[in-house]
């Protein structure tokens, strides 16, 4: 680390404490050369996750359109937002854990359902009925099926 002081290539770290609640590492350092003390912060560098749309646009991924399309298929459902937010947490962090660094709507979508599936089953159909654009009933019934089928198993 280069000290701001005199631009000394060696110091020594006095001291080490997290911030933001871990996100940051906070580091006191004394330089060598001067003798001159200063503060660095060390956080994580994350690659953006791309999301391609429908129409192969392309935008960062936004965590809060998740939270709030999935929030909305919640909407009078026994859902907690702490089971919302882990739900999210799971969705994001499996997004950036994975190596492609460009992902479609369709698969997040479909992680979104998954994840709404073991909450509540009715948020799912509600998620899957606007995320899937059901054309007529009969698409609708035979999502309800597979619902069924599912849980008879």
């Amino acid at each position: 680390m280069k000290c701001p002081f005199c631009s000394c290539e060696e110091s020594k770290v006095i001291d080490s404490r997290p911030t933001d609640e871990g996100e940051r590492i906070r580091r006191r350092r004394e330089c060598i050369g001067c003798g001159k003390r200063f503060t660095t912060y060390e956080i994580i560098e994350t690659v953006p996750v791309i999301v391609v749309k429908k129409d192969h646009s392309r935008e960062e991924f936004d965590r809060s359109k998740l939270f709030k399309g999935m929030l909305k298929a919640c909407e009078k459902r026994p859902v907690s937002l702490e089971q919302l937010e882990n739900a999210v947490d799971s969705i994001e962090l499996q997004l950036q854990n994975s190596f492609d660094r460009e992902v479609t709507t369709e698969s997040i979508g479909e992680m979104a359902m998954e994840k709404l599936r073991m909450l509540d089953e009715v948020a799912y159909v509600r998620f899957a009925s606007v995320y899937r654009q059901f054309k007529d009933i009969n698409t609708f019934m035979e999502e309800l099926a597979k619902i069924l089928s599912d849980s008879k198993e």
